[in-house]
């Protein structure tokens, strides 16, 4: 997203079970006081086909993986909360 728009909430069309929606960059203050980018990501999804612990365990590795990019070429984690089977979303 380009602009003021930081965040919104995306529709999910049939027949899609979930969709990522991503906003615009801001720039913030981290804790240390240097500034960093930081973005909003929101995951729609249709409880039906997809349950909400496994939601859970895809934002939680698409948050490590793009907060440390090398996570991604690494073996698989022996951290089940890392681990997630994308084919179970199918």
């Amino acid at each position: 997203m380009f602009g003021s728009i930081h965040n919104f909430t995306a529709i999910i069309n049939p027949p899609q079970a979930a969709i990522l929606a991503i906003g615009g960059t801001r720039n913030e203050l981290s804790t240390d006081a240097q500034p960093v980018s930081r973005f909003t990501v929101t995951l729609c999804y249709d409880a039906r086909a997809i349950s909400g612990s496994s939601a859970h365990l895809f934002l939680n590795h698409l948050s490590k993986s793009l907060s440390d990019p090398e996570f991604m070429l690494l073996e698989p984690v022996n951290d089940n909360s890392l681990n997630f089977d994308f084919t179970k979303l199918l």
